[in-house]
């Protein structure tokens, strides 16, 4: 049972002021006295929460965001108390198997929920980003599938691959080996755990990797289709990169950008040769199939 937390949370106008705002609470509370968290809105906005093990000083609290913000914006600082609840279990029960195409996503609970004419990827509600019900996951699994009834690559790379969740479905659905990174660690073991888990721990290699500076992206590539549901800014920064490990007329699938950031991303993509196929909006997210030309 996770014990009751106490909650501060504000919504503020953009990323640099959210970002601002959660340095100086770093810097004011210790590790262990409070949890940060900043998640962008679908309308552009930020909203910033923190949690704390104790009472929080909401004059203290409020006069930082003051000076960090505007006084007029601290008075939007709300408060209250989160129960004690099992917060994993309570996930579990709201969040519901999510079909997109042939694969479903679901968590263990619902097994028996996939159709025996579908491909079951499971992924448990703990993992949150990548479990299949963030509409930018759901958005690369729908153009997955539209890719693969017409389609079938044979260098494939799930970069960025967080639960593991795409890599999985494209393991499953060709019934090959596939190379997938992520920069974070901790996302590369729930990765291999999750591709185990789901019968693919054989055909989903993961690795730890920044961009493509590793030399198993030049080893494996260059690659017939590549997945990325990243961020708008590093999509940006890869076109480059990623154009450099692309097969001729090669397929992408890119999201993890909100529907106003889809046409700088378009742009950075059309220079380097690869040109929009398709355009998914799910929930104020984009999802992008593009296709090489060279």
């Amino acid at each position: 049972m996770t014990p009751s937390t106490h909650r501060a949370s504000i919504t503020l106008p953009d990323e640099s002021t959210a970002k601002r705002l959660i340095d100086a609470l770093s810097e004011t509370f210790f590790e262990d006295q409070a949890a940060f968290a900043a998640f962008e809105r679908p309308d552009g906005r930020w909203d910033v929460t923190v949690h704390f093990a104790e009472p929080p000083d909401e004059e203290l609290l409020r006069n930082l965001v003051g000076q960090m913000v505007r006084h007029n914006v601290a008075d939007d600082l709300f408060f209250d108390r989160v129960e004690a609840k099992d917060w994993v279990k309570a996930s579990l029960e709201d969040l519901v198997p999510v079909p997109a195409g042939r694969f479903v996503v679901h968590g263990q609970h619902d097994r028996h929920r996939v159709p025996p004419n579908k491909l079951g990827i499971e992924i448990e509600a703990a993992l949150a980003f990548g479990t299949g019900h963030h509409g930018t996951t759901r958005g690369c699994l729908l153009l997955l599938d539209h890719v693969l009834k017409a389609y079938q690559p044979r260098r494939v790379l799930d970069l960025g691959t967080g639960t593991g969740v795409l890599g999985i479905a494209a393991a499953k659905a060709l019934h090959g080996r596939l190379l997938a990174s992520d920069i974070d660690p901790p996302s590369v073991q729930v990765a291999q755990e999750n591709a185990r888990l789901n019968g693919a721990g054989h055909l989903v290699d993961v690795i730890r990797a920044t961009g493509f500076a590793a030399p198993r992206f030049a080893e494996d590539g260059p690659f017939d289709l590549v997945l990325a549901n990243i961020l708008a800014n590093p999509l940006r920064q890869l076109a480059g990169p990623m154009s450099r490990h692309l097969a001729s007329g090669a397929q992408v699938i890119l999201s993890g950008l909100l529907t106003h950031q889809a046409p700088a991303v378009i742009a950075a993509y059309r220079a380097r040769g690869l040109v929009p196929l398709r355009h998914l909006k799910i929930e104020g997210w984009s999802s992008l199939l593009l296709r090489a030309v060279k």
